[in-house]
């Protein structure tokens, strides 16, 4: 279920780095999953930290108000 909830996050950051529909985002998600699931612990660990990365990121610039991207 965790290897889902990342796969999906992943896919929801790609997709908002692309700006369009969200078809793109859910098709890579749904791909990032079983790639992470072939790489085991590693692979969560590698997804969960881009993706706690981007958060980061956008936290930082809204609060300093720079441009959230």
């Amino acid at each position: 279920m965790f290897s889902r909830i990342v796969g999906a996050l992943v896919g929801r950051e790609i997709d908002r780095r692309d700006g369009s529909g969200g078809m793109k985002g859910a098709a890579i998600g749904a791909l990032a999953v079983g790639a992470l699931r072939r790489m085991g612990p590693l692979g969560m660990i590698l997804g969960g930290g881009y993706v706690a990365k981007k958060a980061y990121d956008r936290r930082r610039a809204t609060r300093d108000g720079g441009p959230v991207a």
